[in-house]
């Protein structure tokens, strides 16, 4: 599978739309691929993989991980987003970029390791739902797979290797007022109360800070109070988001901000926590080896899910993605399948 069969791969992708819950023929099209190439695809919902070889219970498992969902394409579009075109150097269409470029790169570098004699299983998963990081996803993907050892994550990072990634968790914060009339000196305003709570969000900071992450940050994002003009509230709803790192789980990120704030907390999820390697794991060895540049990413994906060492890596351009006229060079594609190669075979001279 060369780079021309990867782009011939990418455009059918985009020609087959697959939001979030809605990727059944993309995972059609995946599993028939997958059995094309000569593997023995498995399925479970719109998650498709496969091993290189006959799975050994005796080696560690490499999992080469992206997804084949996209967002919705916005107002903004000027040409059709589910008609893939290629103009000079540019493949335009909606999942080009995000992952759909990651995703067939990496099944380019499996297809021409499938051979190789490496001294862990290799395992390909095109998993769903990344972008509403939905637990029909990958998610529910691991649960019927082997131990995994370690992960390699498609997505745009130019080709340069995310270490550490910052995880999500978004907080509903309630605070209680008391109500009266707007014209007497009566009631507690939740809204003044809420006032005192988001100038602490604001200035607050955890005692531990991340070395690849550096602090974890806080955002109130969304405000909603009061029922009339002359009723004092008792009650305002705050929604903070919180980007965590791996200084604290998320579940400790909570109980820490509950302790600080003067308010009921409830997190919509703890599942999505920050990752990141030791620069003594292989796969940050690995990067040494090939010269790769290496940073830190502020946004998240499926490595949220993983209980593994991951990293996240990919032809693209981050600020590319979710954006109107969404693309990929089609230069990106070739350098993507010589990076996951030479990434995947410089890990396999190191001890893990």
């Amino acid at each position: 599978m060369n780079t021309q069969d990867s782009l011939a791969l990418l455009m059918d992708l985009i020609s087959t739309p697959s939001h979030s819950k809605e990727e059944d023929k993309s995972g059609d099209l995946i599993y028939n691929k997958l059995a094309v190439l000569g593997f023995t695809p498995e399925r479970i919902k719109n998650n498709v993989w496969a091993f290189a070889q006959p799975y050994n219970s005796k080696l560690p498992t490499l999992l080469l991980n992206s997804h084949h969902d996209t967002v919705k394409p916005g107002e903004s579009w000027t040409l059709d987003p589910y008609t893939p075109m290629v103009i000079e150097d540019k493949l335009i269409g909606l999942g080009s970029n995000d992952a759909g470029a990651s995703l067939v790169c990496l099944l380019a570098a499996f297809v021409q390791l499938k051979h190789s004699k490496l001294p862990f299983n290799l395992v390909f998963l095109a998993s769903a739902e990344e972008e509403i990081s939905g637990v029909d996803g990958a998610s529910l993907a691991f649960k019927h797979l082997p131990k995994i050892d370690f992960a390699i994550v498609g997505e745009p990072t130019d080709c340069q290797l995310a270490i550490a990634e910052k995880g999500l968790m978004v907080i509903d914060a309630f605070v209680k007022g008391k109500s009266g009339h707007a014209a007497r000196d009566t009631g507690e305003n939740a809204i003044y109360k809420a006032v005192a709570i988001i100038e602490k969000i604001k200035g607050f900071c955890f005692p531990k800070k991340s070395a690849h992450l550096g602090p974890i940050k806080l955002s109130v994002t969304q405000i909603n109070a009061g029922t009339q003009h002359n009723v004092i509230p008792d009650a305002c709803h705050l929604v903070i988001d919180v980007r965590t790192t791996d200084a604290y789980s998320n579940a400790d990120t909570l109980a820490i901000l509950q302790k600080e704030l003067d308010c009921e907390l409830k997190a919509r999820s703890t599942r999505l926590n920050a990752s990141g390697i030791s620069v003594e794991h292989p796969l940050f060895l690995a990067a040494e080896k090939c010269g790769l540049d290496k940073f830190c990413s502020p946004t998240l994906s499926d490595q949220a899910l993983m209980d593994w060492p991951s990293v996240k890596i990919g032809p693209g351009s981050s600020p590319r993605s979710h954006s109107p006229d969404e693309f990929i060079y089609l230069h990106e594609l070739e350098q993507g399948i010589a990076t996951y190669i030479k990434y995947i075979e410089a890990l396999a001279q190191i001890k893990y």
